[in-house]
C-alpha cells in the first residue's frame, strides 16, 4: 500500500477532480502494465474494471467468479504502478448486506484507493437489482464507511437497471436522487443510450457529479457534447482491454491462418514498451 501522505494526496487530488470545472475522462486499466501506459499518455486518474480482469484471467464478467480478495490485490496493484489516485469498481460490494458494503469500503482504502463504486445489482439473473430500499441502505452503509477515514474516500454510486434490460429511467433517477440524499459524491447509470436520458440524469442529482460509460458499441457520443450537458467524468469500462484483446486476436488469428505476420508492422517496437517499463 502507498504511505499515509502519498495516499491522502491521491484521495485529494481526486476528489477535486470532480469539484473543478469541466469534464475529465478516466480510463480503465486492467494490470500494472495498462496502468503505467495510461498514466505515461497523461491521465489525471484511473479506475479498475471487473470486465477487464475477469477478462484477463479468462472468466466471464459478471458472473461472480472474482472474489473480493482477488479484486482487491488486482486493484492494489494498479495503486502501486503509478502516482495517479485510483478508483475501484467494487460491484456489488461482494455481498447482500449493508455491512458487507461497508467492510469492501474500507478494505479498499487499505490497498491505498482513492475511491470506488458500489451498484445495485445483486449478480443474480433470475432478480438482477436490489430492492429500492435495500439498495438505499447499502449505500448509506458505505458512505458512512467511507467518512470514517481520514481522508476523502470518493464514493460512487450505480444504478444498473440499463444494463439489465430495465429501461426505466423513472426508476433509475429515483434511485441516484436516493443515493445522492444518502451521501454518495458521484452517481452512476451505465447504459444510457442518448443525451437526453443522460443529461435528464445530471438535472437530477446536480450539483452532485455525473460518471457516464463510454467505449460501447455505437456510441455515438464525444466528450465535448458530454461536457456541454454537465458529464463530469467519462469512463471506458472493459472497452480498453476489449481493444487490446482484438487486437491480439487478429494477430495470433493472420498467423494461424494466413501464415503471415503483417500484424507486427502496427505493433509498437519492443524497446519502446521496455523503455517504458524500465521508468
Amino acid at each position: 500500500m502507498t504511505d499515509n501522505h502519498s495516499f491522502q494526496l491521491k484521495a485529494e487530488a481526486f476528489r477535486n477532480l470532480h469539484l473543478r470545472s469541466g469534464i475529465f475522462v478516466i480510463p480503465n486499466p486492467w494490470d500494472a502494465g495498462s496502468a503505467k501506459i495510461l498514466a505515461q499518455l497523461g491521465y489525471e486518474a484511473l479506475a479498475t474494471t471487473s470486465g477487464g480482469l475477469a477478462f484477463s484471467l479468462g472468466v466471464p464478467d459478471g458472473s461472480s467468479l472474482i472474489s473480493r480478495e482477488v479484486s482487491l490485490q488486482n486493484a492494489e496493484s494498479i495503486v502501486n504502478a503509478t502516482h495517479l489516485p485510483v478508483s475501484a469498481d467494487l460491484e456489488n460490494g461482494y455481498g447482500d448486506d449493508p455491512a458487507t458494503c461497508a467492510e469492501t469500503i474500507l478494505l479498499a482504502a487499505k490497498v491505498g484507493l482513492a475511491g470506488g463504486s458500489i451498484e445495485d445489482a445483486t449478480g443474480n439473473a433470475d432478480d438482477p437489482i436490489y430492492p429500492f430500499e435495500l439498495a438505499v441502505e447499502r449505500v448509506k452503509a458505505a458512505v458512512q464507511a467511507a467518512r470514517s477515514l481520514p481522508y476523502p474516500f470518493t464514493l460512487t454510486a450505480r444504478a444498473e437497471n440499463f444494463l439489465h434490460g430495465r429501461t426505466d429511467l423513472k426508476d433509475t433517477i429515483k434511485r441516484l436522487e436516493a443515493f445522492a440524499d444518502a451521501g454518495a459524491e458521484v452517481l452512476f447509470a451505465p447504459g444510457l443510450k442518448t443525451y437526453e436520458d443522460i443529461e435528464a440524469v445530471v438535472k437530477a442529482v446536480a450539483p452532485r457529479p455525473v460518471n457516464v460509460i463510454m467505449g460501447i458499441a455505437n456510441g455515438n457520443f464525444s466528450v465535448e457534447k458530454l461536457g456541454e450537458i454537465g458529464v463530469k467524468r467519462v469512463s471506458l469500462g472493459s472497452s480498453l482491454v476489449r481493444a487490446a484483446y482484438s487486437s491480439f486476436f487478429k494477430a495470433a488469428e493472420e498467423a494461424l491462418k494466413k501464415g503471415t505476420f503483417t500484424y507486427s508492422n502496427e505493433a509498437k517496437p519492443y524497446s519502446d514498451f521496455n523503455e517504458l517499463f524500465t521508468k
